[in-house]
Formats: C-alpha cells, sequence, structure tokens
C-alpha cells in the first residue's frame, strides 16, 4: 500500500508504482545506501506492498546484489521456496498466495529474439510478479510501466550498496 492506501503494482496507474512509496522522504532522488540487511529489508517490504500484475527491472552489475533483492522481494511476496538465480535456466517460475511469480536472469542472452523461446510475452500478460534482472538485455521490448531497480557498488565501501529507484 501506499501512502494514500492503493496498492502498489497492477491496481495502479503506470507510473514508478513502489519505487517512490518505499524509498524514505529524506532519500535523495530515490537512491538508498544500504548494507546487506538493509537492502533485505527494503527487498522484503517492497515484496509485502506489490500487487500483480508487476513488472520489475533489476539492473547492476554483477556482484551488486541483484539476486539478494529478488530472494528478498520474493520472500515478502510470501514465496515459500527457495529462490535462486536462474544464469542457466534464464527463468524460475515460483507459487505465491497473491499469484506466480516469474524471475528472469537475461545475462546470458545473446538476442533479444531469444525472448520469445522464453514465454516472454505469456510471462509479461500473466497476472503475476514479473522479476528481471539484466532488464537492459531486453531493452525496448520492457513494458512501459515497469518499475525499474538499479544496484551500484560504492567505491571503496564494499559493505553498503547504493539502490537507485525511479
Amino acid at each position: 500500500m501506499n501512502e494514500h492506501g492503493e496498492p502498489l503494482g497492477g491496481e495502479q496507474e503506470g507510473g514508478l508504482g513502489p519505487l517512490h512509496h518505499l524509498a524514505p522522504p529524506h532519500a535523495a532522488e530515490g537512491r538508498l545506501r544500504l548494507t546487506r540487511d538493509e537492502l533485505v529489508a527494503w527487498g522484503e517490504a517492497f515484496g509485502r506492498a506489490a500487487r500483480p500484475p508487476l513488472c520489475v527491472a533489476i539492473a547492476g552489475e554483477l556482484g551488486a546484489g541483484k539476486t539478494t533483492l529478488v530472494q528478498a522481494i520474493c520472500r515478502g511476496y510470501g514465496v515459500a521456496e527457495p529462490v535462486t538465480s536462474p544464469t542457466f535456466a534464464l527463468v524460475h517460475e515460483y507459487s505465491a498466495a497473491r499469484s506466480r511469480v516469474y524471475h528472469l536472469d537475461l545475462f546470458r542472452l545473446e538476442h533479444q529474439r531469444e525472448l520469445a523461446g522464453l514465454g516472454w510475452e505469456d510471462i509479461l500478460a500473466a497476472d503475476a510478479l514479473v522479476l528481471i534482472e539484466w532488464p537492459e538485455r531486453a531493452a525496448e521490448l520492457l513494458p512501459s510501466d515497469h518499475v525499474g531497480i538499479e544496484l551500484q557498488h560504492v567505491p571503496n565501501d564494499e559493505a553498503h550498496r547504493l539502490l537507485l529507484a525511479g
């Protein structure tokens, strides 16, 4: 729910959805400097607030914490089974009370045309939570109303990540 009591995701008209409602008011431009534990807590809160259909594009360098964030979002959303990286399978599907969850890792994708073989259009059309790592590989094929999140390493500080939302 956002500050106006509206659900996040599918029932909300376009926009950036949950990002502005989960970032504290003092977070400059949706930027948060977080420890791993704080990133996990943020992801769990995001998952609790999310409502399908919702597509979340999570970008960041190798080792920035994308899979950690996906695991936390899934836990908050109610996925009970272990959430693992679909680096080689490209897509993992999970069950939750609210809907199915699709976790895509597009790192090994060589061409956008490979998305069709993954069931891309069916996944995006589903009443589901869709979490996409390496979304830049899908580029303009991402839905226009997707929620964008970027994780960055903090220079000279291995204990923190920068989360950019919005």
